[in-house]
């Protein structure tokens, strides 16, 4: 007597349940047999979600650069620019998830989920976290002919005298370049208009030939301006001076203690993609980013070294959400 607990499995199910059976052995044998070649054995893909010149680009070059070096293989930037590096994120989350396809973000898209109520995208849910690659404090730079000033004081003392005279530029809307001048704005109680544009790069270029006038920038990117004396750094935003700028006092000495704002920079996988690449991914990061050579260089941007991987890495970019969320908030900041 059959048990109606236990039915007999009817031949056509048996059928299925082979076909079923053979294919996960097919699709097991065939990632197996891509997690056993050497990585990466092509071109690996960074999708770069701002033109070429801004703070993702002045660490995702020489970053990969070297890791071309040590690999043998290319490490291409793939530059896609436009709406506060959300376009380029919605991109990169819908590439193939095949460890050949990586998204290189920052500060800007744990902002961005409180500035864009419809993203194509969820920074959390759709991209795997493989780590961080720099940190550096944002830093408040002013075209020198067209704010003459000396110091962060000084700036203070020309917009109370000056209200809405000047505007700064930013990599665009809901990035940290306008988020750390709409805080400013809000420490300061002062006004100053926000003019976006498609990244870091144009709108620097800009302040350099005097269309703007001042930033709240990310020092990697104003780093080279600073030192060749186009641009004028009045303060960094933190509680101390950063690495390779002793002469640019930080922002607690130069009287606004509250206003600490960095920019620091990630690298993710699109959901799926196989945990041994991702692995492989952070070995050869790690191998670089531990070299004389790359050390050297993120000082010279005034960068803190990355200490955050995976997991961990992950769990701070959802703290930066929270923390970014609440800034929004209490900023009023809005997309102009």
């Amino acid at each position: 007597m059959t048990n109606p607990q236990n039915p007999p499995i009817s031949a056509g199910w048996t059928a299925l349940g082979r076909r079923v059976l053979i294919a996960s052995a097919l699709a097991a044998a065939s990632l197996g047999n891509a997690l056993a070649e050497p990585w990466p054995a092509k071109p690996v893909n960074i999708v770069v979600p701002f033109p070429a010149g801004g703070g993702t680009d002045a660490f995702a070059r020489p970053l990969f650069a070297l890791m071309s070096k040590n690999s043998g293989k290319q490490f291409v930037i793939d530059n896609k620019g436009g709406a506060g590096g959300t376009l380029g994120a919605g991109v990169a989350s819908r590439a193939a998830p095949d460890g050949y396809n990586f998204f290189m973000g920052a500060v800007h898209h744990a902002i961005a989920p409180a500035m864009y109520p419809k993203l194509d995208y969820n920074i959390e849910s759709d991209f795997v976290p493989v780590g961080l690659i720099s940190s550096v404090p944002q830093v408040i730079v002013v075209n020198p002919q067209r704010v003459p000033v000396q110091d962060l004081k000084g700036l203070l003392e020309f917009l109370r005298k000056n209200p809405a005279k000047l505007n700064y530029g930013s990599a665009g809307n809901g990035t940290s370049h306008h988020l750390a001048g709409e805080l400013f704005k809000l420490q300061t109680q002062t006004f100053i208009t926000h003019i976006p544009y498609r990244g870091a790069g144009p709108a620097l270029q800009d302040l350099i030939a005097g269309q703007v006038d001042l930033m709240f920038d990310g020092l990697g990117s104003s780093a080279v301006h600073i030192k060749n004396g186009r641009i004028k750094a009045l303060a960094v935003a933190s509680d101390k001076r950063a690495p390779g700028f002793p002469d640019v006092p930080s922002s607690t000495e130069a009287g606004v203690p509250s206003y600490q704002v960095a920019t620091w920079y990630g690298l993710w996988a699109p959901k799926g993609t196989p945990p041994a690449l991702v692995t492989a991914m952070q070995a050869e990061m790690k191998k670089a980013l531990g070299s004389d050579e790359l050390k050297a260089s993120w000082a010279g941007l005034g960068a803190n070294p990355p200490s955050l991987w995976g997991p961990d890495f992950g769990q701070f970019v959802g703290s930066e959400i929270k923390r970014w969320s609440e800034v929004v908030k209490n900023s009023g900041a809005k997309l102009d």
